[in-house]
């Protein structure tokens, strides 16, 4: 089996190519297709361990889902996972290979092409239509040489490229008329139309703006796509959506709050407690103090854990931690946020930034040495508290280490025990991730905390919306045009 190929590519990042692949994925399935999601390279740091004992990128883990496949690492073989703001850690068919500079990057293009088209063929031998989603935009034309995000993998397998622009964000005409302007014409003849994406209002209003995209690109219309609210309430690629950062509900009879660091990593882990009715989940931005009435503070994962607890303190949000629990308040730690609750963070090789240690909360009796092979596991258990159930993941490197471990979150079906407790009680850590997505352990954390559970079934409402989303992109768009555009 040969697969035909389509490509998405953007006039930039976040405009929605991520999700009209899941959408998509989904309505050609739904049809009897066998479709396959494919990022050739991806920047993200949230992150999805796959069936094959590797890490792929958080969407296109979603887009597996909405084709019914399980995620493969081929799927996303590249994915660069930020550790600063000029340098990323490099996982290659997921793997991590290495660390580099942006600027040293450029120079691993072309080997890492090899690994690229190695993976496309491997999905596209299995699969009746491969749909392929660029990075950030062909128009950065000061990144074409040794492409293989975006045009550079599209002229090597020769596949056709719908391009997409953000209306919402404003400028459409002029995304998609200058990005013809500044493409190289060989590439520019790849493109076979485009999509207006995130349109809200009467679309009988942005009909000539249709028309004069077409006259300043020379390219077709394909689409105007109506905003997608429901959106929100899938996981984010690789930026907090704004919506994280407004209260879910004042009026709630429990506030749980989250900091968010310079490095936060796998924050879809929180997805599911902002979905709850009962809850009021807020984000917390830079510059802004914890509020002294949470419930819970929960520390998400973290890309760089010394940078992090650097600008925790910065903030001062350790005064407002430390004072949370002197009045009795719960923290929870989440892989890199359990690394932050103990008394030191080691870093003797490097892996992070400079070798190094840095001071960690002293909220937790231990302390966590950076090294060693890379834990990418899917697992299960039970809370030690509780007996509540749960499913999720590890992905993490280091090992924590001190009294409170011989106090465990959690004991995993495969006999470890996992996690730490204060001798209080009140402060936990893990390397799970995943938790709240599982309807047991969530609601009983929500139970723990005084709160009464919901019916929320989440990963039935991650279905639920992927098929709105499906059905959202047949009624505007032409799902047997756009197939046919396919190679």
């Amino acid at each position: 089996m040969i697969a035909r190929r389509l490509m998405f590519q953007g006039t930039g990042s976040d405009v929605g190519k991520s999700l009209i692949v899941a959408g998509l994925a989904r309505a050609y399935r739904k049809r009897g297709l066998a479709v396959t999601p494919f990022k050739p390279q991806n920047m993200s740091n949230n992150a999805a361990v796959t069936a094959d004992g590797g890490e792929i990128g958080r969407a296109q883990a979603l887009q597996a889902r909405a084709a019914g496949l399980a995620p493969s690492v081929h799927m996303n073989p590249v994915l660069l996972k930020p550790q600063s703001d000029v340098g990323s850690q490099v996982v290659v068919q997921g793997r991590v290979v290495g660390t580099a500079k942006a600027r040293e990057y450029q120079a691993w293009k072309p080997k890492l092409r090899a690994a690229v088209l190695e993976s496309f063929a491997t999905l596209a031998a299995a699969a009746d239509l491969v749909l392929v989603e660029g990075a950030g935009s062909p128009a950065e034309i000061n990144l074409r040489a040794n492409d293989i995000a975006n045009m550079g993998f599209a002229r090597a397998v020769d596949c056709p490229v719908v391009l997409i622009g953000d209306i919402d964000r404003g400028g459409v005409i002029a995304q998609i008329a200058g990005t013809k302007a500044v493409l190289d014409a060989d590439d520019a003849a790849l493109i076979r139309g485009f999509i207006v994406n995130k349109f809200r209002g009467d679309p009988t209003l942005f009909e000539a703006g249709m028309r004069d995209i077409e006259t300043y690109s020379g390219w077709p219309a394909l689409g105007l796509i109506p905003y997608f609210a429901d959106a929100a309430l899938l996981p984010a690629e690789d930026s907090v959506p704004h919506q994280r950062f407004m209260p879910s509900g004042k009026n709630r009879p429990l506030k749980i709050v989250t900091p968010v660091l310079p490095h936060i990593a796998n924050f879809d882990d929180l997805d599911p407690l902002a979905a709850e009715p009962n809850i009021n989940f807020m984000m917390m931005r830079h510059g802004t103090p914890l509020p002294g009435d949470a419930d819970l503070i929960i520390l998400p994962g973290s890309k760089a854990t010394r940078a992090d607890m650097d600008a925790l303190v910065a903030e001062g949000w350790d005064i407002d931690i430390k004072a949370h629990v002197r009045r009795g308040g719960k923290v929870l730690g989440l892989c890199g946020g359990f690394q932050l609750l103990g008394r030191r963070i080691a870093d003797p090789d490097g892996i992070e930034g400079a070798p190094g240690e840095t001071l960690g909360l002293g909220l937790l009796d231990v302390e966590t040495v950076l090294g060693g092979d890379k834990a990418l596991l899917a697992v299960a258990g039970h809370d030690t508290a509780d007996g509540a159930p749960f499913k999720g993941y590890e992905m993490h490197i280091g090992q924590t280490y001190g009294p409170d471990c011989m106090c465990p979150m959690h004991r995993l079906d495969d006999g470890r025990v996992e996690g730490a407790r204060s001798a209080s009680g009140l402060v936990a850590g893990t390397y799970v991730h995943g938790l709240f997505a599982d309807d047991h352990q969530r609601r009983a954390w929500i139970t723990s905390l005084g709160g009464n559970g919901s019916d929320l079934a989440y990963e039935d409402q991650i279905e639920r919306t992927l098929d709105g989303l499906a059905t959202h992109l047949e009624t505007h768009l032409d799902l047997d045009l756009l197939l046919s555009l396919a190679k």
